[in-house]
């Protein structure tokens, strides 16, 4: 019973460390209204907030009680796409903020080839989830 106790307070805690940091970035970086900013949804960034706090919220649930969406294939490829759209946005976002692409574009000399160094980034980000998908899950 005691071990049954501090297992869950184990996991509270853990949830709340782990959450408390992404609220944190999320916060100090100003993300979410830079999200807003890039995806033109001045007006809505409320949408986008509630939208990070539901997708988490659905998400945990999922996997707390180990929910399997098996059957609705076609609903899990829409979802995910959705998913991934919104994860790279975020990435997107959280990059400008930090000014990751130009400091790197002008050390490296690279600005007249900035739009095929984003390009590279994205195709490199697709080649290494497929591959992780289709053949490194699969050893």
């Amino acid at each position: 019973m005691l071990a049954e106790a501090f297992v869950v307070l184990l996991g509270l805690a853990g949830g709340l460390l782990v959450g408390s940091g992404l609220v944190a970035l999320l916060t100090v970086l100003d993300i979410i209204p830079r999200l807003a900013q890039v995806a033109k949804l001045y007006r809505k960034v409320h949408w986008l907030e509630r939208a990070v706090v539901m997708g988490a919220f659905f998400w945990t649930i999922v996997d707390f009680f180990d929910l399997s969406f098996g059957q609705f294939k076609l609903g899990v490829v829409f979802v995910g796409l959705l998913q991934g759209v919104f994860v790279g946005m975020l990435a997107a976002a959280l990059t400008e903020v930090l000014n990751v692409l130009p400091i790197l574009s002008r050390r490296l000399r690279m600005e007249a080839y900035m739009m095929w160094f984003v390009i590279a980034m994205m195709a490199g980000k697709v080649a290494g989830s497929l591959f992780d998908w289709i053949v490194y899950q699969r050893l």
